[in-house]
């Protein structure tokens, strides 16, 4: 299957059919998109047993008041290694990955010191491991009603309100969640 939309930038709202439950009412934001493949993050499921300022800490690096960024479940995929998504104004020109729509991806320590020392991107949520699919592999799962997909927006992204982020998502698609179902349609 050859893709016909990139949807780097985007965010995908997993269907309540999800098959994978580590997807299970995820929203998850598209950091790159190709014929290659895809690359993401989930940005609506917190890990609750660490936060920012316990990870920098065993990372080494010390803070006077670590800010407060949420630590998410990024993806299964090395979920050992760290990613920063964050606001357009911060970028390392080795480590930075510019995203359309105002966004950036680093997964350098770097940004983690920059924002220990208040000095970082203005907006930021850190993610464990990532989400990513092989060729062909997301058009497939949209296809058979696994994903919908929305324009990003920094508000749901960046958001602190965890459990709002599904919903808030449907909602910019003018979609209650009253009205999804599970099972695909056929016409």
């Amino acid at each position: 299957m050859v893709m016909t939309t990139n949807l780097t930038g985007h965010l995908l709202i997993a269907m309540p059919g999800m098959g994978d439950p580590r997807f299970s009412g995820a929203v998850v934001f598209l950091c790159d998109h190709s014929d290659d493949g895809a690359m993401g993050l989930i940005v609506n499921k917190p890990v609750t047993e660490l936060s920012f300022a316990e990870m920098i800490s065993q990372l080494g690096i010390e803070a006077m008041q670590p800010p407060k960024i949420p630590v998410l479940y990024g993806g299964p995929v090395e979920t050992g290694r760290g990613f920063v998504l964050h606001s357009d104004d911060y970028g390392d020109e080795d480590g930075t990955m510019q995203v359309p729509g105002g966004f950036g991806m680093t997964a350098t320590l770097d940004v983690l010191e920059d924002l220990a020392h208040g000095e970082g991107p203005k907006q930021a949520v850190m993610a464990l491991g990532y989400a990513g699919w092989g060729p062909g592999q997301l058009e497939s799962e949209i296809a058979q009603n696994g994903w919908l997909t929305c324009d990003a927006d920094a508000g749901i992204v960046f958001g602190r309100h965890m459990a709002g982020k599904w919903e808030a998502a449907l909602a910019k698609l003018g979609v209650s969640p009253l009205m999804l179902s599970a099972e695909a349609g056929r016409a």
